[in-house]
């Protein structure tokens, strides 16, 4: 039987050169590149080509890109890196109520224990902060707002460059954007965002786990997460993992490539799929469901979320798995959760809606064909379970 792989939010396969290059560097460049013999020295050149390879692709400075071990510790080190660097003794930050787990619990616990003042500004129907709600949440005491990009769980393409207008008119604030389902699908102006510290990570655009980026704006200090032999010029402590530093810029270079051609195809299946969906009335579309211009400013080419209310999402994956086609559910880090999808209950859905979201998302690897197989897959599953829940009764 053959398999189709639509969880590329949750990974992404590496492209075969990537798997060559890591390959190879890990047989060839096992040094330390900390240390100063020539074999460590030749190991740091090639982490300092990457660093210049991120920052060429990023639009941002060399002394800008801090490695981290991926979107986690980089959400991490931007927001409680800030928080700890700050002299001041009242602390505000501002974050969505769609946010990834790793933005989300890292500002609740940062309220827990004290260290901030905590506002979670809302979303509409379709996902989106209002620029609005930001201006109004920001105070004299405000040190950070933390907007994603892009969401995991349903696509949804936040107005960052409004936010940033927004920041940039009060000096004191810095903004953090994690973009870590934006990078190869979204476009992005590092320099013309107004955005101070941008979360990349490897695995989300063809390279390997366990590796990452944070864009730091020149000017913007942080406080280290880690203690130790002060790599990363301070900021992040640990050997640096070579091999997977190369072949994660490497994967950059490639994925941003063929960004406008992967976001033309991606959107003309996106297009059909919402077609096929329409036809299937059990099914409804989170996010935006329009299908027209609109869709290219507010949703993310490889993303769709649909819920079977009332449905347990996990029969509907397993159910799809039979039929070959891996899909997931919110996010892969919650998506082992019984609890409804916190994104969508705050886009104003219920508890029934929120509990049977499933999570689509394409990669290169997709053709148009493969939407008709996904399609007639979805028909066929919705077909079971209508008659499951018939013989239920």
């Amino acid at each position: 039987m053959n398999t189709y792989y639509y969880d590329h939010c949750a990974s992404s396969p590496m492209p075969q050169r990537v798997i060559d290059t890591m390959s190879e560097l890990m047989r060839l460049h096992y040094a330390n590149p900390a240390s100063l013999h020539q074999s460590g020295t030749e190991a740091m050149k090639l982490v300092e080509r990457a660093r210049a390879g991120v920052a060429d692709r990023m639009g941002a400075k060399p002394q800008e890109v801090v490695f981290t071990s991926g979107g986690t510790e980089s959400n991490n080190l931007a927001i409680k890196g800030l928080v700890d660097k700050t002299a001041r003794s009242a602390k505000h930050l501002i974050v969505s109520a769609v946010e990834h787990a790793s933005v989300y619990e890292c500002a609740k616990q940062l309220e827990a224990g004290g260290a901030v003042d905590l506002t979670v500004v809302p979303v509409d129907s379709a996902g989106r902060v209002d620029p609005g709600d930001v201006a109004a949440s920001i105070r004299k005491e405000t040190v950070l707002v933390s907007v994603m990009h892009v969401n995991n769980e349903t696509g949804t393409i936040q107005p960052i460059e409004e936010i940033g207008r927004v920041v940039r008119s009060h000096g004191h604030v810095r903004f953090h954007v994690d973009g870590v389902q934006a990078i190869g699908k979204v476009p992005f102006d590092w320099n013309g965002s107004g955005v101070d510290l941008y979360t990349g990570s490897a695995h989300k655009f063809g390279g390997p786990k366990g590796v990452g980026f944070l864009l730091v704006r020149e000017g913007v200090e942080l406080s280290p997460l880690l203690s130790g032999g002060r790599q990363e010029n301070g900021m992040r402590s640990g050997t640096l993992n070579v091999p997977a530093i190369v072949a994660m810029s490497q994967a950059l270079r490639l994925t941003t490539e063929k960004t406008e051609a992967r976001r033309s195809a991606m959107y003309a299946m996106r297009r059909r799929l919402l077609e096929i969906v329409s036809d299937i009335p059990e099914l409804v579309v989170n996010g935006t469901a329009a299908a027209d211009e609109r869709m290219e400013r507010e949703t993310s080419p490889h993303v769709i979320n649909l819920s079977y209310p009332g449905m347990r999402p996990e029969v509907i994956i397993h159910m799809l798995e039979q039929e070959g086609i891996y899909v997931s559910t919110q996010s892969a880090c919650s998506s082992k959760s019984l609890k409804p999808s916190r994104v969508l209950l705050a886009m104003g859905h219920d508890a029934d809606r929120s509990s049977g979201s499933v999570r689509i998302s394409f990669g290169d690897e997709h053709r148009p064909e493969d939407i008709e197989i996904l399609g007639a897959k979805l028909r066929s599953v919705v077909a079971g379970l209508k008659l499951l829940e018939r013989t239920k009764i």
